[in-house]
């Protein structure tokens, strides 16, 4: 759950603020929250962007509170229900889900109370409304509003496209007159356009959030021992930390989660391959624990409301802007710093560009997958600030944050006219003189002038570009590559990855076409610094710019929040987040009535957890004294 501070609550409806200071503990709605809820309220339908911890859970839910009937949420993940109507219950919300892990006492249980308006939320997966029995049901109670959560997924070529939601329209169809609203953290203007007619939206108020996270520092590295890099990362910036680590395959999941347990470090795998069983224990064992690193394919992440995942760490580069943000926005839910990181290499674009030539669909589907490809190129090659090219790829203005790598660390740029002819002609005289075509290896190797046996073999030492490039090592040649090919100055072809010309190679042979090429900084950045103004203790962000005096408080209620979720069997934050344990730790409450002001402290929580806390609290002033 969002904490929704800092705002004016002016114009807020009575109603839904009073369900939002009692139930989820807050005395201020944030951003277009407000306006958002008033709108679906009053029965209209809406289109939210809004991103990964901005608050649009609170969208759905006070409406659904507000508004007679019961309020139906469309998730994607039934993995994750479970775990959703938890946190609803611990606030006193009457919610219950209906999916395929329930027998059949339990889904007829949680029908009958939809029916007699016992539950104010009820969770159901798109491919659950596919069934007659189940329109069936909504038909026969009384149904507040449509929540489609994760509403990218019905984009066809977007980056998490799911049939069954493309059947959602038929809710406008069977039921007119209850409001919807569709919710994403991610939507370029196409992708929103193409989710309002695929869903009838077409009336539908369009809220649209900015797409910012300062809280997050994006950083983009050069591949050099990537595994070897994450550690570090992990071990200097975020020792006990939550993280997620995306890998491209299967193996590389499987190879870097068992890396990172042999070193050490909390690790879990976590891909469609695994076991059902695996899967689900593994995904629960990062929800209830405190300090695991999840390492996953991007079959993880959707619907994750963990709000203290301290960093997000890419091994291979994402195939676009939309899924990058996507993934990214899952680090620091609870607004505290947190880092995405990503190693990115030569290897990398060579091997997307093959995946691409060889996906399936016709000519303008390689075409969507070619230019989500290029914009990411173009994200990791910048010179300017990470954060503001992002919000430009959403169509929103950001000026340069500070607080991105190369924000901090700005990157310089070299001419790298001659050293892109050397190349380019090296690649010209292999496919004119000799018909051949390579890979960057070899072609490197022609321009240092190494007379590598497969260099002898071909009689590569004779031809007139051998050794003309050494003036740039064998790192930085694989670098001026990696820039052609993301600027399209360089293809590649076939099963083998090797390189060929474009059309616009001959503007730069032909001397028609400057290259600008981006040199990486020597000196390394160090969040630590940084970010947040010096080290952190054990990598723990949550305890991080809290008073002194405050630290051993924050970090016995986070003991006393463990136990208390083990023993519950939810995960911790379902409990309270770290950004309330916080502000109990500085504010020091002795009464219920002073803890009831602490952000995120509803009537039912006080009601539940309250004397507890304030037992923790005289515990420690006991022992202080």
């Amino acid at each position: 759950m969002a904490d929704p501070t800092e705002t004016s609550d002016s114009g807020a409806s009575s109603e839904a603020l009073g369900v939002l200071r009692r139930v989820f503990g807050y005395d201020a709605f944030r951003g277009e929250q407000e306006e958002i809820i008033e709108h679906v309220v009053a029965g209209g339908d809406a289109l939210v962007l809004m991103p990964t911890g901005g608050g649009k859970s609170l969208c759905y839910q006070i409406p659904a509170l507000v508004r007679p009937g019961v309020g139906v949420v469309v998730s994607p993940l039934i993995a994750l229900m479970q775990d959703q109507v938890d946190a609803l219950r611990a606030l006193g919300v009457r919610a219950g889900f209906l999916n395929s892990t329930q027998d059949l006492d339990e889904r007829r249980m949680v029908e009958a109370e939809f029916l007699a308006g016992e539950l104010d939320l009820l969770y159901l997966a798109p491919e659950r409304l596919r069934l007659e029995s189940t329109m069936g049901l909504l038909d026969r109670g009384k149904v507040s509003v449509f929540a489609i959560d994760e509403a990218h997924c019905v984009a066809q070529w977007g980056h998490d496209f799911r049939p069954d939601y493309l059947a959602l329209s038929a809710l406008h169809e069977r039921w007119p007159d209850v409001p919807r609203i569709a919710l994403t953290a991610t939507a370029t203007d196409a992708t929103r356009r193409e989710i309002a007619a695929r869903l009838q939206l077409g009336d539908a108020r369009h809220f649209v959030a900015s797409f910012d996270r300062p809280n997050i520092q994006y950083r983009i590295v050069q591949k050099n021992e990537p595994r070897r890099q994450l550690l570090d990362l992990i071990r200097t910036e975020h020792a006990g930390d939550a993280g997620v680590v995306y890998c491209l395959s299967r193996k590389s999941v499987e190879d870097t989660a068992a890396f990172l347990a042999q070193q050490g470090i909390e690790a879990l795998p976590y891909h469609a391959g695994l076991d059902a069983s695996v899967r689900a224990a593994n995904q629960s064992r990062f929800l209830r624990e405190d300090g695991v690193v999840m390492v996953a394919t991007i079959a993880f992440g959707m619907g994750i409301d963990k709000p203290d995942v301290r960093f997000v760490a890419h091994l291979d580069l994402p195939k676009s802007v939309e899924g990058y943000y996507q993934e990214t926005g899952r680090a620091g839910r609870d607004g505290l710093p947190s880092t995405a990181w990503l190693a990115y290499g030569l290897q990398d674009v060579v091997q997307q560009r093959k995946m691409i030539d060889g996906s399936e669909g016709d000519d303008a589907h390689r075409r969507r997958l070619a230019a989500h490809l290029e914009a990411m190129l173009a994200l990791c090659e910048t010179v300017e600030c990470r954060r503001a090219r992002l919000l430009a790829y959403f169509g929103q203005h950001g000026d340069a944050c500070g607080n991105c790598d190369t924000c901090l660390t700005p990157p310089v740029t070299w001419d790298g006219t001659i050293a892109a002819q050397k190349f380019l002609s090296a690649v010209l005289r292999l496919a004119r003189e000799r018909r051949q075509k390579f890979g960057a290896g070899q072609i490197i190797d022609i321009l240092l002038g190494k007379r590598t046996a497969k260099v002898i073999q071909h009689d590569h030492d004779q031809l007139t570009v051998f050794g003309i490039g050494t003036e740039l090592s064998a790192v930085e040649w694989r670098g001026v590559v990696r820039q052609l090919l993301a600027e399209g100055l360089l293809a590649v072809e076939g099963e083998y990855g090797t390189l060929v010309l474009t059309d616009a190679s001959g503007e730069v042979l032909g001397r028609r076409r400057e290259v600008l090429l981006r040199r990486e900084p020597e000196k390394k950045t160090s969040r630590a610094k940084s970010a947040s103004g010096g080290g952190r203790s054990g990598g723990r962000a949550a305890a991080a710019e809290l008073p002194e005096s405050a630290v051993p408080v924050f970090e016995e209620l986070r003991a006393w929040r463990a136990a208390t979720a083990k023993e519950q069997g939810v995960p911790a934050y379902v409990i309270f987040h770290d950004a309330t344990l916080r502000e109990i730790a500085t504010a020091l409450p002795d009464s219920l009535d002073k803890l009831g002001t602490v952000g995120g402290v509803g009537e039912n929580k006080l009601a539940k957890y309250g004397e507890q806390i304030l037992e923790v609290l005289g515990a420690l002033r006991t022992t202080s004294a």
